[in-house]
Parts: structure tokens; C-alpha cells; sequence
């Protein structure tokens, strides 16, 4: 008796141990932050506690060298768990069989119907399976300068017709020497503009970067643009080299009453021109809205030692609240209505701007071409079409052979 009293206490204490072991899991996590402010610690503990039987180890790895780290872990068979993803890697991380589909966990979550309207769905993957869970992101809308337009008593543009208009009025010589030093619109005509361009050309029915480009719908987008410049007189001269810093600098300096951005630019903006400035979407052109959507998701790696451990984790920094906190370190939106309702780090019409504009919002396709349209091949063929060495005919042509190869 003694004997069997011994053996059932060992085996007990064998099944307690084998258990336990099985509860117990860690969850290696990869993130980018370049904000000093790091609440990442404060995120796990709080996990943690809500979550005894599991272990994050987060890592902040440099953005610089994200993604060759993460192929590199992959393919070595070191992978994290989970990890923050881009849209861009997706194609080659499904190729490589490192993504966990998680749709059917999303439908199950009970935090599925506080996300904003159109993450999910511009997040799936070509192959129709969710791979990512959406954690931030950022949208371009219209900035304005709001003085200027009550000033002319001039309303928001809703059209490309409307913005036309409003453009060649806000266009304006205010010091008299015979030249406008104000101008209606500061556009990117260099590398980073393609997004400027998209909401003009690729918002008209039928025409995508991979399809209808060189359609006369198409054309008139690229023409739309053109003609704003050589014609209308509406952007500044510099137009066709100007970056991100001179249209920000030129919005805020009140040389142009218009620029495209999103929410990233709403802080500064504020500072230098207080209620001055307000949002709203791009306007509507040939029959539709195209805006930019700037992304950020989470992912569950295929080789993750315990899967539901790692889902609960990043669905746990998609849920209201613990999003805000990730959000406030990295100045992009939360992904959830509730959250975005309380949201304080920017002025509330900024967010509105955000919202409003994201059942439109769109991603360059993510196919090998686009890397190229993005750094040459757009920027270069606007320049020429803006200083007249080409047509805008030839400029869609141009684009429409990249994406035919």
C-alpha cells in the first residue's frame, strides 16, 4: 500500500510538472521603435499579469537592417515568434512560408469589431488568407490653410474641378511686385510625390497602376497634373524637385495654401500655424477617391512553438487601450474606434481627416515593379512631363511598360 501510495504521488507529481511545462510559453517578439520613449516594457508586464502562463521576451531590433535581420532569422531557422511587419515584405514572407494564416483567429476575436472599417481587407493577402493583424497606420488627406481660405471665402474642394478652381484663386502676387509668392498647391514632384499624383490620376474609374494607365481616363489624370503646373500656374516653380521638406516647409512658411501629408506632419504643422491650418479627404477625381494608406501590422510566424500564445499577444496590442499606449510612441494612428475617439497626441480635426479618408485608401501593388516606379521611374518621368520634355501621354506609357514586364 505504501508502495502504490509513493508510485500515484510521483506519477501526480510527474503529470503537475508536464503540465506546467505545457502552460509556460515564450513569445519572442521583433519590433522597430525610434522613439526613446519606449513603452514596450510597460505593454509586457501588463501582458504578463493578464496572461501568468506566458513569457514575452520583446526586441527592439534597429529599422535599418529589420528585414535583413528577419530573412536572415528566418531562413536560419531562428525566427521570432511574432513580429511588426510592412505590407511590402508580405509577398516574399508568404513565399518563404514563414507567415501563420490567422483569419480564423480574427473572426473568433472579440476585438474584431472595434477596428476601423477597411484594415482588415486592405491588409489580406493576394492569396485571400489574413496573414497580418493591423496595429497602426497613417492615411494622406488635403492640408489647407484655413485662413486663407475664409479670407476668399473659399470652400473645400470635394472635386478635382473644385480643387482646380480654389487653386488658381489661392494663387495669388500679395506683395506687389508682380509675381505670386503665394501659391494653391505645393507639389512633391520629386521621389515620394507618386502619392500627390496617385490622388489626381489613379481615383479615375478604370485606371490602376497595373491596368488603364494609358486609357484616355488615365491620361487625363497625368494631363490634370501637367496642365496645374505649365497652364494653371498653381504650384511653385520648384515644383518639379521639390521633396518632402520643401512642401511642409513651404506649407508652413504660407508659400502654397494646399499640400498633401498625413497625420505625421499634423504636430508641426500646429506649431507653426495653429488653427491656420485644418484637414480634409483629397478630393474626388474622374469618378472616385485614391489616397495613400501607410501601414503597420503584426504577424504570427509559421514557426512560432506555440501559436496561440503569439496570437494572444498581438491581438492584445491591437485591443483599445493597450493600442493607444503603442501608438503614443510612434505618432501613427490606433487601430481601433474606441481608441481613436480618445486619441489626444493630434488635434482632433487631423484625426477626423484620417477617418474619413480611410474607406479610400489604397497601397501601391505589391508586385517587384513598384520598388522601381517608386525611385525612378515615376519620379523622373513626372519631372519630365512638368518641364515639357514629354507628354503626360508618354509619361503613362512609361509606367505602363514597367508594370507589363
Amino acid at each position: 500500500m505504501k508502495l502504490f501510495r509513493t508510485m500515484t504521488l510521483a506519477a501526480s507529481a510527474l503529470a503537475l510538472a508536464v503540465g506546467m511545462a505545457q502552460a509556460d510559453s515564450t513569445v519572442r517578439f521583433w519590433y522597430h521603435f525610434d522613439n526613446a520613449d519606449n513603452p514596450m516594457d510597460a505593454l509586457v508586464a501588463k501582458f504578463e499579469k493578464a496572461n501568468p502562463g506566458i513569457k514575452v521576451e520583446a526586441e527592439n531590433v534597429p529599422w535599418n537592417s529589420y528585414y535583413d535581420n528577419l530573412y536572415t532569422a528566418i531562413i536560419g531557422g531562428n525566427a521570432p515568434d511574432a513580429a511588426m511587419v510592412k505590407m511590402f515584405a508580405q509577398p516574399r514572407l508568404v513565399e518563404m512560408g514563414a507567415l501563420e494564416p490567422i483569419g480564423e483567429r480574427i473572426d473568433a476575436w472579440e476585438g474584431k469589431a472595434d477596428l476601423q472599417d477597411n484594415l482588415l481587407d486592405l491588409t489580406r493577402a493576394p492569396d485571400g488568407n489574413a496573414y497580418y493583424l493591423p496595429v497602426q497606420y497613417v492615411v494622406l488627406y488635403l492640408y489647407y490653410r484655413q485662413d486663407m481660405f475664409q479670407e476668399l471665402g473659399l470652400e473645400v474642394p470635394k472635386t478635382c474641378d473644385e480643387f482646380r478652381d480654389v487653386a488658381k484663386k489661392l494663387t495669388r502676387d500679395t506683395d506687389g511686385d508682380g509675381t505670386p509668392d503665394v501659391y494653391g498647391f505645393g507639389f512633391r514632384g520629386a521621389k515620394g510625390g507618386h502619392d500627390h499624383w496617385a490622388s489626381f490620376t489613379l481615383s479615375r474609374e478604370g485606371v490602376s497602376l497595373q491596368d488603364g494607365l494609358t486609357s484616355d481616363a488615365g491620361i487625363a489624370g497625368s494631363q490634370f497634373v501637367v496642365d496645374l503646373f505649365q497652364k494653371d500656374g498653381v504650384f511653385p516653380p520648384s515644383a518639379p524637385n521639390d521633396g518632402f521638406q520643401e512642401i511642409i516647409g513651404g506649407f508652413k512658411a504660407g508659400k502654397t495654401a494646399m499640400t498633401i501629408h498625413h497625420i505625421g506632419s499634423a504636430n508641426g504643422m500646429v506649431e507653426a500655424l495653429g488653427d491656420k491650418v485644418s484637414a480634409a479627404p483629397v478630393p474626388e477625381c474622374g469618378g472616385g477617391h485614391w489616397t495613400a494608406f501607410g501601414d503597420e501590422s503584426t504577424a504570427v510566424l509559421s514557426s512560432a512553438e506555440d501559436k496561440d500564445a503569439a496570437w494572444k499577444w498581438i491581438s492584445f496590442l491591437s485591443t483599445a487601450g493597450n493600442n493607444t499606449t503603442f501608438n503614443e510612441a510612434t505618432g501613427q494612428l490606433p487601430v481601433t474606434k474606441t481608441d481613436s475617439e480618445s486619441w489626444s497626441l493630434h488635434p482632433k480635426r487631423f484625426v477626423k481627416a484620417t477617418v474619413d479618408s480611410l474607406p479610400f485608401a489604397h497601397m501601391l501593388p505589391n508586385v517587384s515593379q513598384t520598388s522601381d516606379f517608386v525611385n525612378t521611374v515615376w519620379p523622373v518621368n513626372m519631372q519630365r512631363a512638368l518641364t515639357g520634355e514629354i507628354s503626360a501621354k508618354e509619361m503613362n506609357e512609361k509606367i505602363a511598360e514597367l508594370y507589363a514586364e
